[in-house]
């Protein structure tokens, strides 16, 4: 499986379940476009539609669907990539995203808007994405 070679560390500590989807998704785009971006792109927007990045790994989602704007799109507007929440399920209720910024310790959580909440949990993602990196 190459997608088993190129699993991303974020995933490497993420569920079982979590690496089995972008796996399978990666190999079947793969075999569909060939190896490259396009074949993440695809294996990522597969993972955010179950899964979203809290921290430095991947948690299930409590509803299937997609993550943010650039998952709604699909054909040709998809394949154009473009800028995502970097698998923050921006889509989910402001009171979800007050929970995983209390996870993370995101200071002024409280007086955030949503958009600035998705924001701040993109910056602590990457935070704790290179934090885990060593």
């Amino acid at each position: 499986m190459p997608g088993k070679q190129e699993l991303p560390s974020t995933l490497e500590r993420s569920s079982r379940k979590a690496q089995r989807t972008w796996i399978k998704a990666h190999d079947a785009a793969v075999e569909e476009y060939g190896e490259g971006e396009r074949a993440h792109r695809t294996a990522f927007s597969a993972l955010k539609h179950s899964f979203e990045k809290v921290g430095d790994h991947w948690e299930a989602k409590a509803e299937i669907g997609p993550s943010d704007r650039q998952a709604e799109k699909s054909g040709a507007a998809a394949r154009r990539g473009g800028p995502t929440a970097e698998g923050v399920d921006a889509n989910a209720s402001k009171a979800h995203l007050m929970d995983v910024a209390r996870r993370l310790e995101i200071q002024g959580r409280s007086t955030m808007a949503k958009g600035e909440l998705v924001e701040a949990i993109m910056r602590a993602n990457r935070r704790e994405s290179a934090r885990a990196r060593g």
